[in-house]
């Protein structure tokens, strides 16, 4: 295979949690005085971590302290519903077990909390994932290349053996700074013709295009 790395995405790219993400994110505004947002809003809206979906959800000009109240009340509601209705996109368990099975190693890189990636993670790919990161504090968020350079170094590997593939702008630009190759998917939050037009270089359409890279 041509990369022996396959580092991923988690929101929109291996599991579906916009459900879940706009849940808790109206659950956070209602119980602060707020509207709420409908779901493809909060589709735009994802990408960036929980502070940054929290900001763009409220009213504009929202002052600092009502938003930190506002994300507070996120992250209590997220840490117990992060997987009421989350689920894995059609076939991409199948096709993380077949790069294993190519003795390819498997990490996960996002800007979700990382207590959330990591309860996710153990609950949808048990043993399949060599390490996971998720936003953490003192480093930097996607799309800086910190997490995925963290990664690289842990799993002892050069970056011209990897591959980091997301469904983002966030993620063409991850990959770009961290000089390396992407693959980019059109079925989570984000249109193709928007991913072109923000750089994406290669799109994939459905899960098993992974294999044929």
């Amino acid at each position: 295979m041509k990369y022996k790395v396959y580092i991923f995405d988690m929101d929109g790219t291996i599991l579906n949690t916009l459900e879940d993400l706009a849940d808790a994110l109206n659950y956070s505004l209602r119980t602060n005085n707020y509207p709420e947002r409908t779901i493809d809003e909060v589709r735009r809206f994802v990408g960036n971590g929980i502070y940054k979906l929290v900001e763009r959800g409220v009213p504009t000009d929202t002052e600092k302290a009502d938003i930190d109240k506002v994300y507070k009340t996120f992250q209590e509601y997220y840490s117990v519903h992060c997987e009421d209705k989350t689920k894995p996109y059609d076939d991409i368990i199948e096709i993380i077990e077949k790069l294993r099975a190519e003795k390819c190693q498997i990490a996960v890189v996002s800007n979700k909390a990382d207590y959330a990636v990591q309860k996710l993670c153990e609950r949808y790919f048990p043993g399949l994932i060599d390490i996971a990161v998720g936003e953490r504090e003192n480093v930097r968020k996607k799309p800086a290349p910190d997490s995925v350079l963290e990664v690289l170094k842990k799993l002892n590997a050069d970056k011209s053996t990897a591959v980091y593939i997301g469904d983002s702008e966030v993620d063409i630009q991850t990959a770009k700074n961290a000089d390396m190759d992407s693959i980019i998917v059109t079925w989570g939050f984000r249109e193709k013709v928007y991913l072109l037009e923000n750089g994406a270089k290669l799109t994939i359409d459905k899960p098993n295009d992974i294999l044929k890279v």
